[in-house]
């Protein structure tokens, strides 16, 4: 799949600590090859019909939507506040 990000999710990766852009670059990977990775706790955002969640770590998460063969990176950063505004 091809991967496309927003700025908005540019600017909060920009933001996140040299840790957690490991452990997304990571995510990003397996979200690429596997959208089931188990790691990756894939589900859809409740209230929403087109926007999914995936884990990074225990506390950051990432939102994104499917575009034909393309993933849309929308949002990362700390669990509460991303789920708040996917």
């Amino acid at each position: 799949m091809i991967i496309n990000h927003t700025d908005r999710f540019k600017k909060a990766y920009n933001n996140l600590g040299e840790d957690d852009k490991r452990r997304a670059e990571k995510a990003l990977r397996l979200l690429a090859d596997n959208l089931g990775h188990p790691s990756l706790r894939v589900k859809r955002v409740r209230k929403t019909e087109r926007i999914w969640e995936a884990r990074v770590s225990r506390k950051i998460r990432m939102t994104f939507e499917l575009q034909g063969d393309i993933i849309l990176l929308r949002a990362i950063g700390q669990h509460d506040q991303i789920l708040d505004s996917p």
